[in-house]
């Protein structure tokens, strides 16, 4: 396929939405952030969150952090690799306080979709990050058809899993195609046979099996969703004091 100029902001779509429902769990912490420019992305064009056929660019989010609080310091200050996770809001590029919710919890707010993704989803997505995710998408060079191509994959099945209904098995997604009724639904057309392919062959895929990731959503009511992955140090440290906390509680209850 012939690639088209790209837009220069990544966007989802800029729509002013109604109040959302709000989520019942309490964030994790907090970040400071501001999307900077694209990662690795390629332009597709769109039929989701209520927008027919809008051209838009699939791909990583480069956002620039400057603080946290709780979970938020998780990630050291400056460039932080993200994916969109719906369709509904765009990115800001001023810097704004976002929450960091647990992935089942978002995204938010929840007017369109009219439910958070919830576990199945969130889990589905922790295995395709754990995966297919290649950390070789995120930064702010000029990135090869290769590369872009695949994070405009991995972008097109995360926006998959969150827009359509739950299949009966993983089989039944296809990017290209929507199997939700109403207006809800995804897919997308004109993009490259090899972006299609690879998001439908990675969706197939996923049974339970093999390596997850430990991913968190940042959330702001009336901006973008992003879903993000933990810093391995980080990671090791939250398994670190679920050890010590069944530890604690096998010492109570001797």
């Amino acid at each position: 396929m012939l690639k088209l100029v790209k837009i220069s902001a990544i966007f989802c779509a800029a729509v002013v939405l109604a109040l959302p429902c709000i989520s019942k769990a309490a964030p994790l912490g907090t970040v400071d952030i501001a999307y900077t420019g694209p990662g690795a992305y390629d332009i597709m064009n769109i039929w989701a969150g209520g927008y027919e056929g809008i051209t838009g660019n699939a791909g990583v989010y480069m956002l620039e952090k400057t603080s946290g609080t709780g979970e938020g310091n998780f990630w050291p200050n400056g460039q932080i690799g993200a994916f969109c996770v719906e369709w509904a809001e765009e990115a800001s590029s001023s810097t704004l306080t976002y929450n960091v919710i647990m992935p089942e919890n978002g995204p938010l707010p929840t007017t369109f979709l009219g439910t958070t993704m919830g576990v199945t989803k969130a889990k589905y997505i922790e295995e395709l990050w754990g995966k297919y995710f290649n950390s070789a998408w995120v930064g702010s060079c000029a990135f090869s058809d290769y590369y872009d191509h695949g994070a405009a994959a991995f972008a097109a099945a995360i926006w998959e899993i969150v827009h359509e209904d739950l299949p009966v098995s993983p089989l039944g997604w296809d990017v290209t195609l929507d199997g939700t009724a109403g207006s809800r639904g995804f897919r997308a057309e004109y993009l490259d046979s090899y972006v299609a392919n690879t998001a439908n062959a990675w969706l197939h895929s996923l049974n339970g099996t093999g390596p997850t990731a430990n991913l968190r959503v940042f959330s702001y009511r009336g901006q973008q969703v992003f879903i993000v992955e933990v810093p391995e140090p980080a990671t090791i440290a939250l398994l670190g004091l679920g050890g010590m906390f069944a530890l604690l509680r096998k010492k109570r209850a001797k």
